[in-house]
């Protein structure tokens, strides 16, 4: 039987690899962190095709044609469902890891900057939670994705990246300098960010600062 008092957490994911999807140490980090504390985790990706695919042995791009949504469910072990069908009211929190494929998937500001488009579903996931106060977490190159749907000095970090740092502050949001090992929480808005790999030497520092921002986001 269900407990009726569990959290219900959605993680949104970009693909499957650091360079063209989803960083997997973060995003299992994240579930990690969610589960230990008893909450139950959904999947989800936008049903799109890839920005591109890239070769993680060379680090060069390919001529795949990959689905974002399929290389999703490697992660999250085929349990997944199109973001277009998320909503709001069935969770308690919304999460986005990082990985180049937050910033050229679920939205363009690997290519564009702060003149980034956020994909339609992402925006909807994003302002469904925020419009019902409900907590939205975003690590390493995901903030971005924070800065340009919401803007209006929503307080942000991705670490100390003075370049990324002053395109977020373009599109709106304020950067804060932050440790891996720490967090930001912008408590008028409801939305928090940890840097991650953005500073993180390890998957052990990335913990750090996840465990503390998921802790924080569950109320425990």
């Amino acid at each position: 039987m269900k407990n009726s008092h569990q959290k219900r957490a959605a993680i949104v994911l970009s693909g499957c690899g650091v360079f063209d999807g989803s960083e997997i140490h973060e995003a299992v980090v994240a579930i990690l962190n969610f589960q230990k504390r008893g909450a139950e985790v959904s999947f989800f990706a936008p049903d799109i095709a890839q920005a591109h695919t890239v070769n993680h042995l060379s680090g060069k791009p390919t001529d795949e044609k990959r689905s974002v949504l399929a290389e999703s469910a490697r992660i999250a072990r085929g349990d997944i469902a199109p973001l277009s069908e998320f909503r709001a009211e069935n969770f308690d929190v919304l999460f986005f890891p990082g990985g180049f494929g937050a910033a050229k998937n679920l939205c363009t500001f690997a290519f564009d900057g702060a003149n980034c488009r956020v994909n339609a579903d992402v925006e909807k996931a994003v302002r469904a939670m925020l419009d019902l106060r409900k907590p939205v977490g975003f690590i390493c190159i995901s903030p971005v994705i924070a800065a340009k749907v919401i803007g209006s000095g929503v307080r942000l970090t991705i670490g100390n990246d003075a370049a990324t740092a002053a395109a977020i502050n373009a599109m709106g949001a304020v950067h804060v300098d932050c440790p891996a090992s720490s967090f930001v929480k912008d408590s008028e808005k409801n939305v928090y960010s940890s840097p991650a790999y953005m500073l993180a030497r390890n998957v052990v520092e990335v913990d750090a600062g996840v465990s503390a921002m998921i802790g924080e986001m569950l109320g425990l």
